[in-house]
């Protein structure tokens, strides 16, 4: 598995796309309101499937087990909503800290981490 992360708007995907020759096809939009396809190799917006997970009660690490077995070279894209001011709604700080509790999970399971930063690529792991 590997994990890319980066703030909204900073070229995540498009460096997936290019590092990791991703079509459509290969990649799955993660909403707040549906399971994700998890045929995909590519997970993109983890961060909506955490809350999704948070809504029905779910652990997120133990909800993609099966994916990462199916999927050992997939791909797990997050925004980075871990930093910066501390939301003062207790439900987005909840959100917030189960994100970067799964991050910190998905950061020690992958085979790479890249943090992307105005289009930069940083290798992290």
């Amino acid at each position: 598995m590997n994990l890319i992360i980066g703030g909204a708007y900073q070229g995540k995907l498009e460096y997936a796309r290019e590092r990791f020759g991703l079509s459509d096809e290969d990649i799955c939009l993660c909403s707040e309101d549906r399971q994700p396809d998890l045929s995909k190799s590519c997970l993109y917006h983890v961060e909506q499937f955490v809350m999704l997970c948070m809504k029905n009660g779910r652990d997120p690490a133990l909800e993609l087990a099966d994916w990462q077995k199916e999927h050992k070279d997939g791909l797990l894209i997050c925004e980075d909503i871990f930093c910066g001011v501390v939301p003062t709604d207790r439900q987005t700080r909840l959100w917030r800290e189960a994100t970067g509790r799964f991050m910190s999970w998905a950061a020690r399971e992958a085979e790479s981490v890249t943090r992307i930063f105005c289009g930069l690529p940083q290798k992290i792991k």
